[in-house]
C-alpha cells in the first residue's frame, strides 16, 4: 500500500510540474511575417522570427490563451490546452482589417524589400494572385500579363514570336523581371525566359510601375515585375493543371510537396508545353504561331533551422525548341537558304537562395546565378549566344525609434557573348552597389521614405540614384502616395530590338552609348467605399511623369535596311494617368476594371515624335459571377488597345502606318462540383481579331525571305521594280499583336492538401 501511495505522489508531482512548448507560424496569403507580437496568457510576450515562427518554452499543463497583434491586421485570439509533454502547435493566418467587408489587403515585399501590408506601403504595389490568372489560363507568364492594366506583352517578331513586357508604354528593356526578388530574368532571358515558370509554384506577382533603380539597379527604369514562388510549407501536397486548345496546344503543370522529416520542406514543379500543329490562316505561307516544345523543372527547398531563421534554396532548368517560318520548313533546312525558318534552341538553369545570418540582428544574404545558352538561326543567319549572371546581396533591417532602416550591398556579374559584330569579345560587367533606405513615421497618418543607391559600372563609372516616397493615410479608406526618384539603364543591344537578328536589317551603333537616366514623379490615390449591403468598391488612380536623358531608341526611319542606335540628342518623356476599379457586389459579381492613357514621345532637334509600338490608351477588365447551386463560375476577361505607330519600310510600304484599335476577349466556365477538382472550358479571342485584318500583308515579301529578287542601289536601298512595286525587303518586324485567332480550350485542375 505504501508503494502505491508513493507511486501516486510521484505521478501527481510529475503531472503538476509537466511542461511543454507552444509554437506556431504567423502568415498571410502564404507569406510568413516577422516581428509579429505574440502574447501568452496576457503576460508572456515574444515576436516572430524572419520565417514567421514564434516559440514559448516550458509552458505548464492546462488551458492557455495565445493572442496575436500586428499593425494593419485584426487582433486574433486562440485557446489551447496543454495535456502532456507533446509540443502544441498554434498557427495563425493574419486577417487584414476590414476583412469582414471582403477587402483583404495583401502583403507585399517588392516596393521596399521587406514584408509590409499593401495598405501601409509607401510605394504603390499591385498584387496579382493565381486566382486572377486562372480566369484566362495561359501556358506562360508572358501571356498571363495581358490582363494587367498598364502592362502589355509585346511581340517583336512575326516568325519566332519572341517578345517583351511594356509597362506604361515603355519598351521591354525598361522592365526588370525578378523571381523571388532575384534579377535572373534579364538580357537574353527577357526575350525567351518568361516561359516555363510552373503555375504550381506561383504564389503571386507584384508589379511596381515607375523607376525602382534605387533598390534594384539597372533595368528597373520603367518598372519591375516580381514573380514570387510558394513557400513549400504552405503548398498543396499535390497539384495538377492541364489544358488543351482547339489549335492543338497542350500544357501540363505539376506540383509535388515533400517533407523530409524535420529537416526541410521541398516543392517540385514541372511545366511541359507542346505546340506542333503549323497553321497559316493569313495565307502568307508562314506559320501564324511559333511551334514550341519546352520543359521546365523547378524545385524549392525550405530548411528548418533550430534558430527558426530563414534558409531557402531554389533551382530551375529550362529547355525549349521553337521554330517558325515557311510552312514546308523542317529541321533539315535549318541554317540554309532553301526554305526560310527561324529555329531557336534554348537551354538555361537558375539557382537562387536566401540565408538569414545566425546573429541577433536581421541580416539576410541572398544570391542567384543563371546560365543561358542559345543556339539560333534566322534564315541563314546563325546567332549563337551565352549569358551568365551572378548576383549577391546582403541586407540589414534595423529599427531605431521612429526610423525603419534598410542597409544593403550588392554585386552583379554579367558575361555576355555572341557571334555578332556587336560583341567582338566577351562582354564582362561587374557592378558593385551600396544602398540605404529609411522609412520615417512622421506622425500618426504621415510617413516618409528616403532612399539612395550607388553603383559602379566598369564601363560607365559612378551612378547615383536617390528616391523619395511620401504617404498620407487620411483614414482607413483614403490614402495618398507621392513617389519621386531617378533611374538608370545600361545597354544590351540584343534586348533593344530582336529584329536586328532576323537578317532583315543591319545593326548600326554610331557612338559609345552612355547610360540612360530617368527622372520620375507619380501621384497615387486609393479610395475605398463600403456599402450597406456588404458590397465593396475600391478605386486607385495614378498619374506619372518620367523624363529621360541619353535615351537609347532604335531608329528605323533613316535607313529602312538598318536599325541605328545612338544616344538621343534631346529628351524623351513618358506621361499619363491610369485607374483601377475593384468591385465586389453582394449578388456574387466581382469585377476588376482598368484604363490607362499614355503619351510616350521623344524630342530631337525640336521635333516631337511618338514612340513606335506604343498605344495612346488601353483598357483591361475581368468580370466574374458565381452560381453556387450549379457549382459554376463564369469569367469574362479582355483588353482594349488604341492605335500605335508601326515600323514601316519606307514611304511606299502599303501597310498601315498606325494600327487600328483592337480588343482580345475571352470567356471561361468553371465547374467545381467535385472536391478539390475544377473542370474549366471556354473560348479565347471571341472576336477572332488578328493584325492582318485591313492590311494587304503582315510580313513584307514573305514569298522572297532571302531577298533573292530584290535589287539594291549603291547605298543598299531596295529599288522599285515590276516584281517589287513597293521597294521592300523581307521584314517580319511589323507586328503588334498575336496572329492567333478564335480558339476553344478545355482543362482540369486538381489539388490535394
Amino acid at each position: 500500500m505504501k508503494k502505491l501511495i508513493l507511486v501516486a505522489i510521484v505521478c501527481l508531482c510529475n503531472f503538476l510540474n509537466a511542461q511543454t512548448n507552444i509554437k506556431g507560424t504567423i502568415s498571410s496569403d502564404g507569406i510568413s511575417f516577422d516581428n509579429v507580437e505574440v502574447t501568452l496568457d496576457k503576460t508572456i510576450k515574444t515576436k516572430t522570427d524572419i520565417d514567421g515562427n514564434y516559440y514559448f518554452e516550458k509552458v505548464n499543463t492546462g488551458n492557455h490563451e495565445v493572442v496575436v497583434m500586428f499593425e494593419g491586421f485584426q487582433t486574433q485570439k486562440k485557446r489551447t490546452t496543454v495535456k502532456d509533454t507533446t509540443e502544441v502547435i498554434v498557427n495563425f493566418e493574419l486577417i487584414p482589417a476590414k476583412s469582414s467587408q471582403k477587402d483583404l489587403e495583401e502583403v507585399v515585399v517588392t516596393g521596399t524589400l521587406k514584408p509590409v501590408s499593401r495598405l501601409e506601403s509607401a510605394v504603390p504595389v499591385e498584387v496579382f494572385k493565381p486566382t486572377f490568372f486562372k480566369k484566362n489560363p495561359t501556358s506562360n507568364i508572358f501571356e498571363a500579363l495581358q490582363n494587367v492594366n498598364g502592362v502589355r506583352p509585346q511581340l517583336n517578331c512575326n516568325v519566332c514570336n519572341t517578345g517583351d513586357i511594356h509597362i506604361n508604354g515603355l519598351e521591354g528593356p525598361y522592365t526588370l523581371v525578378l523571381i523571388d526578388g532575384m534579377p535572373i530574368v534579364s538580357g537574353l532571358s527577357t526575350v525567351y525566359g518568361l516561359s516555363g515558370i510552373p503555375n504550381s509554384l506561383l504564389e503571386r506577382i507584384e508589379v511596381v510601375k515607375g523607376p525602382a533603380s534605387s533598390l534594384y539597379g539597372s533595368e528597373a527604369v520603367g518598372g519591375l515585375i516580381n514573380i514570387i514562388t510558394k513557400n513549400p510549407k504552405n503548398a498543396p501536397a499535390f497539384s495538377v493543371d492541364g489544358f488543351s486548345t482547339g489549335w492543338g496546344e497542350a500544357n501540363l503543370d505539376l506540383g509535388v510537396k515533400t517533407n523530409l522529416g524535420n529537416t526541410a520542406s521541398v516543392l517540385t514543379g514541372i511545366n511541359y508545353f507542346n505546340y506542333s500543329n503549323p497553321i497559316d490562316n493569313n495565307d502568307d505561307n508562314f506559320t501564324d504561331v511559333t511551334l514550341q516544345d519546352r520543359i521546365s523543372v523547378f524545385q524549392k527547398w525550405n530548411f528548418n533551422r533550430k534558430s527558426k531563421k530563414l534558409f531557402s534554396m531554389a533551382g530551375r532548368y529550362f529547355y525549349e525548341d521553337r521554330w517558325g517560318g515557311e510552312m514546308q520548313w523542317n529541321k533539315s533546312y535549318r541554317g540554309g537558304s532553301e526554305v526560310y525558318g527561324e529555329s531557336i534552341y534554348t537551354s538555361r538553369y537558375e539557382v537562387l537562395g536566401a540565408y538569414e545570418l545566425p546573429v541577433k540582428e536581421k541580416l539576410l544574404a541572398s544570391f542567384s546565378y543563371t546560365n543561358h545558352d542559345q543556339n539560333s538561326v534566322y534564315g541563314n543567319t546563325p546567332y549563337l549566344a551565352k549569358q551568365k549572371i551572378g548576383f549577391g546581396q546582403l541586407t540589414w533591417d534595423k529599427k531605431i525609434k521612429s526610423h525603419d532602416f534598410l542597409f544593403g550591398t550588392a554585386i552583379r556579374y554579367q558575361l555576355y557573348d555572341d557571334n555578332t559584330p556587336a560583341t567582338v569579345n566577351e562582354d564582362i560587367t561587374w557592378i558593385p552597389s551600396l544602398f540605404v533606405q529609411d522609412e520615417m513615421h512622421l506622425a500618426e497618418k504621415h510617413s516618409l521614405l528616403l532612399g539612395a543607391r550607388y553603383d559602379y559600372n566598369n564601363a560607365h563609372g559612378n551612378i547615383f540614384t536617390p528616391r523619395l516616397a511620401y504617404k498620407w493615410k487620411v483614414n482607413d479608406k483614403s490614402i495618398f502616395r507621392f513617389n519621386t526618384g531617378t533611374g538608370f539603364r545600361v545597354v544590351n543591344l540584343f534586348t533593344e530590338e530582336h529584329a536586328a537578328l532576323t537578317g532583315s536589317r543591319d545593326v548600326m551603333v554610331l557612338e559609345d552609348l552612355k547610360p540612360e537616366r530617368s527622372y520620375n514623379a507619380n501621384l497615387n490615390f486609393l479610395k475605398k467605399f463600403y456599402l450597406n449591403d456588404g458590397s465593396f468598391i475600391g478605386v486607385e488612380t495614378t498619374a506619372w511623369y518620367t523624363y529621360f536623358t541619353n535615351s537609347i531608341l532604335p531608329d528605323y526611319d533613316t535607313n529602312p535596311n538598318q536599325i541605328i542606335y545612338k544616344n538621343l540628342d534631346g529628351f524623351a518623356v513618358s506621361k499619363g494617368i491610369s485607374a483601377n476599379i475593384d468591385v465586389i457586389l453582394g449578388n456574387g459579381i466581382k469585377a476588376t476594371l482598368g484604363a490607362s492613357y499614355l503619351d510616350v514621345s521623344k524630342t530631337e532637334n525640336q521635333i516631337k515624335t511618338k514612340q513606335v509600338l506604343t498605344e495612346n490608351f488601353s483598357g483591361t477588365w475581368s468580370i466574374s459571377y458565381s452560381i453556387p447551386k450549379w457549382f459554376l463560375s463564369i469569367d469574362y476577361t479582355g483588353n482594349l488597345y488604341g492605335p500605335m505607330k508601326l515600323p514601316l519600310l519606307g514611304n511606299l510600304d502599303p501597310r498601315k502606318q498606325y494600327s487600328s484599335t483592337y480588343s482580345v476577349q475571352n470567356i471561361q466556365f468553371t465547374i467545381s462540383k467535385i472536391k478539390n477538382c475544377e473542370v474549366y472550358f471556354g473560348v479565347k479571342n471571341l472576336l477572332n481579331w488578328t493584325p492582318n485584318k485591313g492590311n494587304p500583308f503582315i510580313i513584307a515579301r514573305s514569298h522572297d525571305p532571302f531577298d533573292e529578287n530584290v535589287q539594291f542601289d549603291s547605298n543598299g536601298n531596295a529599288q522599285v521594280t515590276p516584281e517589287n512595286p513597293y521597294g521592300l525587303t523581307f521584314d517580319p518586324s511589323y507586328v503588334y499583336g498575336p496572329n492567333q485567332g478564335i480558339r476553344s480550350f478545355i482543362g482540369l485542375r486538381y489539388f490535394l492538401n
